[in-house]
């Protein structure tokens, strides 16, 4: 591991820890040439699926684009960067469970968009701003007020549009 102070690669483990529900591994380290101390993490590789993105071009699935995204929408807020990892974790975990080689980005900009929802509505809005690419301030006002619906309309609205009627 390359030492992040003097670029030594000479370093010895002094404590090696899981975090994140055992999906990394935590080490502390000590370079044996300038012996400043520094923590690396280490996961398991998985088979990433390709973001289909609006144009139709193709990438590889980018866990810090996540991060830079939320940690934008979050400047200035009080929401630690831990707490912004757990949520690109969270995404992270619901993608690799669907199983799927190709993903749309628009399944992941969503899921940022209801994690922030719950988690910080003026990074929210922030966010949605961006990602939904308001032409005026009325599209603005109709996601904030979209903030202040009461959830049981949100749900029963969201509900009837999963409800298909039976055929006879």
């Amino acid at each position: 591991m390359k030492c992040p102070f003097c670029s030594s690669i000479e370093d010895k483990v002094i404590d090696s820890r899981t975090a994140k529900d055992g999906d990394v591994t935590r080490r502390r380290r000590e370079c044996l040439k300038c012996g400043q101390r520094f923590t690396s993490y280490e996961r398991v590789e998985d088979p990433l699926p390709m973001v289909i993105k609006k144009d139709g071009s193709r990438e590889f699935f980018d866990r810090h684009k996540i991060i830079t995204g939320l940690k934008k929408a979050c400047e200035k807020r009080p929401i630690p960067i831990s707490r912004l990892e757990e949520v690109e974790g969270e995404i992270e975990k619901k993608l690799f469970a669907l199983g799927s080689k190709e993903i749309p980005s628009s399944w992941v900009g969503e899921e940022i968009m209801s994690a922030l929802k719950d988690l910080d509505k003026v990074a929210y809005v922030r966010f949605a701003s961006v990602y939904r690419q308001f032409k005026d301030i009325n599209d603005l006002m109709e996601e904030v007020k979209g903030l202040f619906e009461p959830k049981f309309k949100q749900s029963s609205a969201s509900a009837r549009k999963n409800i298909k009627p039976k055929k006879r």
